[in-house]
């Protein structure tokens, strides 16, 4: 028992340090030696071993899609082509569903490619004019805009971010894994989404909540004129044809992101203005790469030390010897894996490399498990230590007990019912 336990309170104090900003780069090496310590494991052999495994294994598989998603990223960024997408399809709901609208923006920005870390400082400030407008509260955005990000976007039919990269690595799946109970949960997380944005909209004004509330700290407001921005017709289309070279013509991600970035480069050169320029975003993009996959692989090697301690082993025992569903194996020990990991990337590259033979001894389709896990994954690694939505609520000005609870309920909740619901129902029919 106290094995298991010594990994609770391991993730509890990863959670804490991380609501104190503690960097996951301090955190991924110092957590894990609180764990290798009570866990009574070889310090510097586990250390060199088993943490350096994962985390530099991590960064051989994915650094490239890292790599070309934060060029494009950067590009889009920096020429407003993602705010002039997102200003446009504003106008079209004239105002209305302003949390369920910026949701959506940033689920179709992510499934053209958008990294979630650029969508993030992308849609901020058109979220905040749209709040501002019909005068909802700032309490939601952080919710929106990562459940645009993280949720159906992610784990969705020919989606092209990582989290639907790494199952066609490492199981050799397609892009369209498991399509029917794909389409289901993605839809039936997109409407349930909606519907919670949309009450706790009329909630939270109900309750004297509005946009400027002074219990939250004071912000910018600034947003860009119409003027300043690309046109969002040609903005779009890299960003279509990433999703068409990725699904339609299968071409590797960092190959369809390719043909994004070249042709972002050519349309929004107007925008760029010049070579210096054009260096500086580029130089901007190869930064931000190697930063997010530092932070994620340095959380996976944490992932790796849990799994080679005793109380992983017994916990993964105890969930099969419960002798549930083997699809609800794989979903629970996913959500695990990445709620360890406090990333679905990292959490299911752990549950992959330790459990991939696992699935396949239980019988399960390994398109199911690709679909199940990606959308498990998406679910317990939004527990408050996960270092994107610490960055996200710095960004949007708020704390914790100010945002997180509408991102817990979006992002936890309602896939975990996706899944019990639509995609486990669906799968276990072989649809």
């Amino acid at each position: 028992m106290f094995d298991i336990l010594i990994i609770v309170i391991s993730l509890v104090l990863f959670s804490v340090l991380a609501f104190r900003r503690v960097s996951a780069i301090i955190l991924g090496p110092l957590i894990s030696v609180f764990l290798i310590v009570f866990a009574r494991l070889p310090m510097f052999d586990t250390m060199i071993g088993p943490y350096m495994t994962a985390a530099g294994g991590y960064v051989q598989k994915f650094f490239l899609v890292f790599f070309v998603g934060a060029l494009f990223g950067a590009i889009y960024e920096e020429t407003k082509a993602a705010e002039a997408i997102a200003v446009a399809l504003v106008k079209v709901t004239k105002g209305k569903f302003a949390a369920p609208v910026v949701m959506i923006i940033t689920g179709l920005l992510t499934y053209g490619g958008v990294s979630g870390f650029v969508v993030f400082f992308a849609m901020y400030p058109i979220a905040l004019q749209l709040f501002k407008s019909t005068n909802v509260s700032r309490r939601l955005i952080p919710a929106a805009i990562s459940a645009g990000a993280w949720t159906w976007s992610m784990s969705g039919p020919g989606s092209p971010a990582i989290q639907n990269v790494i199952p066609m690595r490492y199981l050799g799946t397609g892009s369209l894994a498991a399509l029917i109970p794909a389409t289901a949960a993605a839809l039936g997380q997109l409407i349930m989404i909606f519907i919670w944005l949309e009450f706790r909209t009329k909630n939270l004004q109900k309750r004297g909540f509005e946009f400027h509330d002074e219990t939250l700290k004071p912000i910018d407001e600034t947003v860009h004129e119409s003027s300043e921005l690309p046109n969002p017709i040609l903005s779009a289309i890299p960003a279509i044809l990433i999703l068409l070279c990725f699904n339609i013509l299968k071409m590797p991600v960092e190959g369809a992101v390719m043909i994004g970035i070249i042709t972002a480069t050519v349309f929004l050169w107007n925008k760029i203005r010049s070579v210096d320029n054009y260096i500086a975003i580029i130089n901007k993009g190869a930064a931000n790469s190697a930063t997010a996959i530092l932070n994620t692989a340095i959380v996976v090697g944490f992932a790796g030390v849990v799994r080679v301690t005793d109380g992983f082993g017994n916990i993964i025992a105890g969930l099969k010897n419960l002798k549930m569903s083997p699809m609800w194996f794989v979903a629970i020990t996913a959500a695990i894996a990445a709620g360890a990991a406090g990333s679905a990337s990292g959490g299911l590259g752990i549950a992959y490399e330790a459990l991939k033979q696992t699935y396949i001894d239980m019988g399960v389709n390994l398109e199911y498990v690709h679909r199940i896990s990606v959308i498990a994954a998406g679910t317990l690694d939004t527990l408050p230590h996960q270092g994107a939505q610490i960055t996200l609520l710095a960004i949007c000005g708020l704390t914790h007990k100010e945002g997180y609870f509408d991102i817990a309920i979006t992002q936890i909740i309602i896939p975990f019912i996706a899944l019990g619901l639509l995609c486990i129902p669906l799968a276990s029919m072989g649809l």
